[in-house]
């Protein structure tokens, strides 16, 4: 399935209109898109997470899932920890099935990658919604440090070290997209659990650098619950 050039153009546009410089206060949108190079449908979702990434104020994930690879191409940066996290989202939404290409929008909201307007709408959905604590991430001699302030969220959160590549080109030989030459934006090579906390003091964690060229660092309620903050590694 494709977008059609209409709808393009739509999210082109809300793109464009939508992006603007980074500032420390600014709120973030993480959106993560569940992808494999073995999926036909996933193309369009791959672009338009690309599209989003243009976006300053969201972080725009890709995880390549591992369950396509038996139908003629294994995907080169699959991971069974990214399946077992897309099953997560699953559960905690009461759904009874997994697919691709899937977004999900702040840990909350699971959207078909290929749609752009839902996709869009819901990315600005979740810009109304405040944070729930303050973050700031930081790099210091190949060791990330994170630090984590009080703000309206309290309870049990998982807080998330991500190491990502910005740009991966694949050609792909087998399978549904045999013969097509794909590059990939924000590929996830590196999800590590940096720790528990309650949202109640200040608190400080310290883990050498993912693997990857970037790297972020997102909080989020516990159980794959929602998005609390995230900030990019600086």
């Amino acid at each position: 399935m494709r977008i059609t050039s209409t709808l393009f153009a739509l999210w082109t546009a809300f793109a464009v209109t939508t992006a603007a410089p980074a500032v420390a206060e600014e709120k973030i949108v993480v959106v993560e898109l569940f992808t494999s190079q073995g999926c036909s449908s996933c193309p369009p979702a791959d672009a338009l997470l690309a599209k989003l990434d243009e976006n300053a104020d969201v972080i725009a994930l890709a995880l390549h899932v591992d369950y396509w690879d038996y139908i003629g191409w294994k995907d080169i940066f699959a991971d069974p920890a990214y399946t077992a996290r897309q099953k997560g989202y699953a559960r905690a939404a009461g759904a009874r099935s997994i697919y691709t290409p899937q977004m999900v929008i702040g840990g909350l909201d699971h959207v078909v990658g290929f749609k752009p307007m839902d996709v869009a709408n819901t990315v600005q959905k979740h810009r109304d919604v405040p944070d729930g604590a303050e973050i700031a991430a930081r790099l210091a001699n190949n060791t990330v440090v994170v630090t984590l302030e009080p703000g309206r969220k309290r309870g049990q959160m998982t807080v998330s070290l991500i190491g990502y590549e910005p740009k991966e080109t694949v050609k792909i030989k087998r399978g549904e997209n045999a013969g097509r030459t794909i590059t990939y934006t924000n590929t996830v090579r590196e999800m590590v659990s940096l720790g528990k906390w309650d949202g109640r003091s200040k608190k400080t964690f310290r883990h050498p650098k993912p693997e990857g060229g970037l790297a972020v660092v997102i909080v989020q309620e516990d159980k794959h619950g929602p998005m609390v903050a995230a900030a990019r590694v600086r």
